[in-house]
């Protein structure tokens, strides 16, 4: 069997700008069109059968016999404006690939050229990897489930999914056992009265007011109400409400993220959360209209899969290169494979050592670029473990 780093040698150049071409033209969820386009075109050259999914997305099986893993990246980009100052920087206004998904397709994209240059080499792989690219990861509940739908998942045994991470250093990967994200689910509570003004709130529901009890006491009731060991998290993003400062106004909003380390407190939350909101904004004789969306479960990762990711890793980055990862409060749809089929999903470093720790989903997130080598070796070393 070839070293993977000298089968990845002579594809890395185009592999890099391959990553290139994805950041410079980033597209939202369930749009990703081109990127689609790009990630079909290149496993065509290659000889490999892609199947398009419905609206974007694909997946393709390299080798023959039975499926021994499914390998998933996300290929969607955020509504942030790209600010990094790369010479191959977003070409789309107030898109860019501010969460890594650029290296994420392209790690899996790479996984899968060199596995098919693999199995050219020797002939039979002695099974097959499926490789999904997957639109729709940034927008609640995630493409996930609808590519699930489509029976990608049928005859897989386990899967696997590395994540950018900026706080661990190029050259390694965090792993962990067990839920290494959390449950996150969007709330939205709209508050209706009587308006009226400032001087007389007796005579309407002094809604601003309301508003402000539920932003301050439905969190810390909600806290209360759940067993602390859930690490129940309920923060406001967005506060709306009125024209101006002498004008009680008669509708208001806020909304925001809860977030649950494990599934039990994820639905004692729901069960509870109705009844919290209409007690603390019952007293000052609101109309209530509580829209919960409910997001995804936690990516809880399965010994065995956990185990193939990391060994993979120690196996072509080196033996000091796997490192405990602590479980992100972030959501991540990958979740929902996970409640199908076990696997596990890895942080993968993004970090230039002593360099800057930037942050995802922020319009400055910058990779250093070996992050695609990296990942590109870890992801075809588990595939060819699955395999043995």
């Amino acid at each position: 069997m070839p070293k993977i780093a000298d089968v990845l040698a002579p594809r890395h150049a185009e592999l890099l700008d391959f990553r290139r071409d994805l950041h410079r033209h980033p597209e939202l969820s369930n749009s990703e069109h081109r990127t689609t386009a790009r990630v079909v075109e290149a496993l065509e050259t290659a000889g490999l059968d892609p199947v398009a999914l419905k609206g974007t997305g694909a997946f393709v099986d390299v080798g023959d016999g039975p499926i021994v893993l499914a390998i998933r990246g996300d290929i969607d980009a955020l509504p942030l404006q790209d600010l990094t100052g790369e010479r191959f920087r977003s070409t789309n206004p107030g898109v860019s690939h501010a969460c890594g998904h650029d290296y994420h397709t392209t790690s899996v994209l790479g996984s899968a050229l060199l596995l098919e240059d693999i199995r050219k080499r020797a002939g039979d792989l002695g099974g097959r990897v499926r490789f999904i690219f997957q639109p729709a990861e940034e927008v609640t509940p995630g493409g996930a489930l609808g590519v699930i739908e489509q029976g990608t998942l049928d005859g897989v045994p386990r899967a696997l999914a590395l994540h950018c991470d900026p706080n661990v250093d190029v050259g390694r990967i965090g792993c962990r056992i067990g839920a290494i994200t959390a449950a996150g689910d969007t709330v939205r509570v709209v508050l209706r009265g009587t308006g009226g003004h400032t001087s007389r709130p007796h005579l309407t529901q002094d809604l601003v007011y309301a508003l402000a009890q539920v932003a301050s006491q439905v969190p810390s009731v909600l806290q209360r109400r759940i067993d602390a060991r859930h690490a129940v998290s309920l923060v406001w993003g967005m506060i709306s409400s009125g024209v101006a400062p002498n004008v009680v106004p008669g509708i208001g909003s806020i909304s925001g993220t809860l977030r649950c380390l494990d599934v039990d407190g994820w639905h004692q939350a729901a069960e509870l959360l109705p009844q919290i909101v209409e007690q603390v904004a019952g007293p000052y004789g609101v109309e209530v209209e509580l829209d919960h969306k409910r997001g995804v479960p936690p990516v809880v990762n399965t010994e065995d899969e956990a185990t193939l990711l990391e060994n993979a890793a120690r196996s072509e980055l080196g033996a000091g290169s796997v490192q405990l990862t602590p479980q992100s409060m972030g959501g991540e749809d990958f979740a929902w494979y996970l409640t199908r089929v076990p696997g596990a999903m890895a942080r993968l470093g993004t970090r230039t050592p002593g360099g800057r720790t930037f942050d995802i989903h922020q319009g400055d997130f910058d990779a250093d670029e070996r992050t695609l080598e990296f990942g590109i070796r870890t992801l075809t070393a588990a595939a060819l473990s699955a395999l043995q």
